[in-house]
């Protein structure tokens, strides 16, 4: 009652090794594990485990089986209670009962004999006379006969019916059905594959299951897939899959490419370890597929912009899917290159070169989203901004999350912020506890006055300091704006980092929590001057009395954060204009020192406005 696809599925998703681990204690042997038979007695060890093919065997007793035999015949489960138990582990659901299952697996198998019956013929016509012009195009290719048997590299005639009356024993229904024939209506069925290379398409039980064809002149579609059959489903499906797995597990690497050409170029090269989607972008089925081999697979598309964005697609795909230690890496190509043409013109050298330089997922997705349009106004780099939040914010795990949003910080930062000139921070140990900070060490006088002229007027900054104190879920959401700040005030500097750090582990969530993390960094006494400065000198801001209403006092916080860091911005660009325009500027200059003075005065009205007293 079971499909033959599910069983197979279940099969693939099972690692063999792991489940009769649970029972027998297995020894790394090679590429695969040993242990004393559990079917008969024996002192030494007979009984052998294979992951790549998904079977145990005996030498000694000849026992023999898959996942689901070793838990029917050694654990002695019904084939339906192993079935469930092997899908509960693999996360799979079993299908309902189907009376016309049995049916649809009698009629599954017979296609795998059509389906070997066709690579067969197409095996010979490429051997025979007709397929001169296709062992040409594959000596120009540079695949060399050994390959081209290796692979099952077939030819195609160019011919309506040569295909349907070599296989019609298994009847025109047959034919349709695997996609060898085309069926139009009120017309007799014909070739599907006529004048192409004909390259078979297996599952991970090296049974071919659909075609590849490559025309070898002018002519669209350059490449053409069997359709989506019972046995071949393109979404699936992982060309080369079959020889790859053993080649990947040895090797801890997995090499993704455009195409079969590549791959099978790549294989001759003697990079076994990799495989190619079928005509469409990475799915997660694939990837999840990828991820039981490695951890770590390498995307390997054309240098081309097709390319280049098939990779930012796969990206976008992985990026929900990210888990501990699960990530892509991404090789660079030459521009107009493919890893076809890299091997070909620097053999397995050159293709060893681009992937020991491959960058990992979270450099790719930067650099291209940095690369995607010029970065030259605050528009420009706010939106670079938000597209990276929006690609982070679909990472499902959250400590993966967290770290790439920590990650793509810090790179923003040294992107388009000066660096800060302040003593580094050392979680715990920024002072000695019992040193007040009058007494702490002060940087030169030349010092303050250089981070001064970079920051924000020092009056701010204690009223600033004070209110993340009181509203800390604002250090968060002004982080890129608070970090970019360089204080005057050494302790005020620190303590800002300190809540920073706290908020970016996740442990900065409410007030209490600010007391003692700053404790734990030996800052309680700056905690204590803050808050009594406040009580004692009744400053205006309205995120700093006691009876403010939460969410204004955190909405006029972080407008003073805003306005406080852009006004000497705008105040040294706006300077800077009017110098141009004061040399003589054109049309523009003039526009952009009125653009800037507006700017400034907004600034600056905004700050009056939270200083004052009017709640209006």
């Amino acid at each position: 009652m079971i499909s033959p696809q599910f069983l197979d599925e279940l099969r693939a998703r099972t690692m063999l090794s792991a489940l009769v681990g649970r029972s027998l204690k297995l020894q790394r042997a090679g590429r695969e594990f040993k242990a004393c038979c559990p079917f008969h007695n024996e002192k030494s060890p007979s009984f052998y485990v294979n992951d790549d093919k998904g079977f145990y065997h005996c030498f000694g007793c000849s026992a023999h089986g898959d996942a689901i035999r070793w838990l029917t015949e050694a654990k002695g489960l019904p084939f339906m209670d192993a079935v469930k138990e092997l899908a509960a582990a693999a996360g799979m659901d079993v299908p309902a009962p189907d009376p016309r299952s049995a049916e649809r697996a009698e009629v599954a198998n017979s296609l795998y004999d059509v389906m070997t019956a066709a690579q067969t013929w197409f095996v010979e016509q490429l051997a025979g006379l007709a397929g001169s012009d296709a062992r040409a195009y594959l000596s120009r290719r540079g695949i060399d006969p050994a390959t081209a048997i290796a692979f099952g590299i077939g030819f195609a005639p160019d011919s309506r019916g040569k295909l349907k009356t070599a296989l019609a024993s298994f009847g025109n229904e047959r034919l349709v059905e695997t996609g060898l024939l085309i069926s139009v209506e009120e017309k007799e069925p014909y070739d599907r594959f006529r004048g192409r290379l004909m390259i078979p398409i297996r599952d991970p039980r090296a049974r071919v299951i659909a075609f590849g064809g490559r025309i070898l002149g002018p002519g669209e579609p350059k490449y053409l897939n069997s359709p989506d059959t019972p046995l071949f489903d393109k979404g699936r499906t992982l060309y080369n899959l079959d020889r790859a797995g053993g080649p990947a597990r040895k090797a801890d690497r997995l090499i993704v490419v455009e195409g079969y050409m590549d791959a099978i170029a790549l294989a001759q090269a003697g990079v076994e370890e990799v495989v190619a989607p079928l005509g469409t972008a990475l799915t997660e089925f694939q990837l999840e597929r990828l991820w039981r081999l490695v951890d770590v697979p390498l995307l390997c598309f054309d240098g081309d912009g097709a390319g280049q964005k098939a990779a930012m697609r796969a990206a976008i795909r992985a990026l929900p899917m990210l888990a501990p230690g699960k990530s892509l890496g991404f090789v660079l190509l030459p521009t107009g290159q493919d890893p076809d043409d890299l091997v070909r013109s620097g053999g397995r050298k050159a293709i060893e070169g681009v992937l020991a330089a491959a960058r990992p997922l979270v450099e790719h997705l930067w650099q291209t989203e940095y690369d995607a349009a010029p970065l030259r106004t605050p528009e420009a780099k706010a939106g670079l901004k938000q597209r990276i939040d929006a690609h982070i914010a679909t990472i499902a795990d959250p400590d993966v999350r967290r770290h790439y949003a920590r990650e793509m910080r810090e790179r923003f930062d040294a992107a388009f912020f000066a660096a800060r000139e302040r003593r580094p921070f050392v979680k715990g140990k920024p002072f000695q506890k019992g040193v007040k900070s009058r007494d702490r060490q002060i940087p030169p006088l030349d010092s303050v006055r250089a981070m001064q002229s970079r920051g924000i007027d020092p009056m701010y900054e204690r009223p600033i300091m004070a209110g993340l104190v009181l509203h800390p879920s604002i250090v968060l959401t002004c982080g890129e704006t608070l970090s970019s700040i360089v204080m005057s005030d050494l302790t005020l500097d620190i303590l800002r980092n300190v809540l920073l750090e706290g908020a970016y582990e996740g442990d900065l969530v409410e007030i209490g929590r600010v007391d003692t993390i700053c404790q734990s960094a030996g800052l309680s006494d700056v905690l204590e001057e803050l808050r009594s400065s406040n009580s004692h000198n009744r400053l205006a801001f309205s995120f700093l009395r006691s009876n403010a209403e939460p969410e204004r006092a955190r909405r006029d916080l972080a407008m003073l954060i805003e306005a406080a860091t852009a006004r000497p911005e705008l105040a040294e660009a706006l300077a800077a204009a009017t110098a141009r325009v004061a040399a003589g500027g054109d049309e523009e200059s003039f526009a952009e020192q009125a653009r800037l003075n507006r700017a400034f005065s907004e600034a600056k009205e905004t700050l009056m406005s939270l200083m004052g007293y009017d709640d209006d």
